[in-house]
């Protein structure tokens, strides 16, 4: 069976779909990726075939206005007027990414997957073909069993279902553009919810994959609908071959609690006075640190032997070697972090960030989510330490990595994906490969 997988975003948006991609491939499909330029090389480390994407949004990153909407979560009257802001220069930015989808998408596929925020289900209606669309937050499908972590006005459990509107609110702005290149790149009519992330175009739907943990989700939702499959975090270990620095080794040797801070593209408006508030918050823990300087640009202060700047380490690796994991709260950040088992200290920014740490606290793996507008050394300090000595919240972070290395995961995935090609073309019968 010939996939087509397409993703965008940065490295956290990405690695899932790489770690999809390898075991499509594993178990006997050909399978493609279609991802930001920018990640060519990440995919290539696996083996996974690679076709780049404009990078399009990926690009502001540097923007000050994207800066401070991350480093606010869109607060106050000057927030929802950046949020606009945002939106018009992201619109932008995806009309490469959305023509380039396209001329992909024309070479043929079997079926495609794709991250929802992509109107890959448009791609499906040009073309005939399936498609399985995933979701990596629990804020896209109604429940009336929680509210939607997107929603930040508390309401009555009654309206839990009518909150989830924000999120159709939030994708109808940045998904406008595609008006546009459904007519002119596709040459399609309008049609009744085309821009509707659920519904297909014209009624109807396809599968849906959450890949993220059940066990986030609380009270468990028993309304979803039959075509929506939660199937746990798709997990990608180290690359084939791949081996730790001896400076990284030798860091790690070192005595005491070493914990890892990493913000990935998240930074704020002054990315030094972060870098700085982390080099306090070290010393002030009495820890030594492995710094992911990530997209964000954070750095440290010079000649400091307790902290250890570093670039891209797999997290499947690192974390298993640290005491703590220090982070934003991304969602695959999140799963790599409770996977290994280990205590959090979740310093959220914007969107889904914040709920992933305040579910992350409830299950027992961190203390109070610490808000980046927030942040000081002292009360950064303080979360660490408590992440790194709290034995009871170290046992808390190993059952639930029980929990969640129980969970179908890739497997799951793979098989939903095999199920909707064959009810598609239902005399189709793929053999896995081993």
């Amino acid at each position: 069976m010939d996939i087509l997988i397409l993703t965008h975003g940065t490295r956290g948006d990405v690695q899932p779909f790489v770690a999809l991609a390898a075991a499509l491939t594993r178990a006997g499909h050909s399978a493609r990726l279609g991802g930001p330029a920018a990640s060519a090389g990440l995919a290539e480390s696996y083996g996974v075939k690679f076709v780049p994407l404009a990078d399009g949004p990926n690009e502001l990153y540097g923007d000050e206005a994207i800066r401070e909407v991350l480093e606010t979560n869109y607060r106050g009257l000057r927030g929802k007027r950046l949020a606009m802001t945002v939106a018009h220069r992201y619109r932008n930015k995806m009309d490469a990414v959305l023509d380039d989808i396209a001329d992909i998408a024309q070479e043929g596929a079997d079926v495609i997957v794709h991250d929802i925020v992509l109107p890959g289900r448009q791609l499906g209606e040009w073309l005939g073909i399936p498609t399985v669309r995933v979701c990596m937050q629990p804020f896209w499908i109604a429940t009336s069993a929680l509210p939607n972590p997107m929603h930040a006005l508390p309401l009555p459990a009654a309206f839990n279902r009518f909150t989830y509107l924000t999120t159709n609110i939030w994708y109808q702005i940045l998904a406008g553009h595609t008006r546009r290149w459904r007519t002119r790149k596709l040459g399609l009519d309008r049609r009744g919810g085309y821009l509707d992330a659920i519904r297909m175009p014209g009624g109807g739907t396809t599968p849906v994959l959450q890949a993220f943990s059940a066990h986030l989700l609380t009270p468990p939702p028993d309304d979803y609908p039959s075509w929506v499959h939660t199937t746990g975090p798709w997990l990608l270990p180290a690359p084939p071959g791949w081996t730790p620095s001896e400076e990284l080794q030798s860091f790690l040797a070192g005595d005491g609690p070493t914990v890892y801070v990493g913000f990935g593209s998240m930074a704020g408006l002054d990315p030094a006075r972060t870098g700085q508030i982390i080099s306090e918050a070290v010393r002030l823990a009495e820890v030594r640190a492995v710094l992911g300087t990530g997209w964000g640009g954070i750095g440290a202060s010079p000649d400091r032997d307790d902290i250890l700047p570093v670039a891209e380490v797999p997290h499947g690796w690192l974390f298993d070697q640290v005491t703590a994991v220090v982070h934003h709260g991304g969602s695959g950040t999140s799963a790599a972090a409770l996977a290994a088992g280990r205590p959090q200290v979740v310093c959220p920014f914007v969107l889904d960030q914040p709920f992933f740490g305040r579910r992350i606290h409830e299950l027992g793996a961190a203390p109070a989510p610490l808000p980046q507008r927030e942040l000081d050394a002292a009360k950064l300090a303080a979360a660490i330490t408590a992440a790194v000595e709290d034995r009871t919240m170290a046992s808390a972070a190993q059952a639930v990595k029980a929990r969640i290395l129980a969970e179908g995961r890739l497997d799951q995935a793979v098989e939903l994906i095999e199920q909707a090609a064959e009810s598609h073309r239902p005399n189709v019968r793929y053999l896995r490969s081993g």
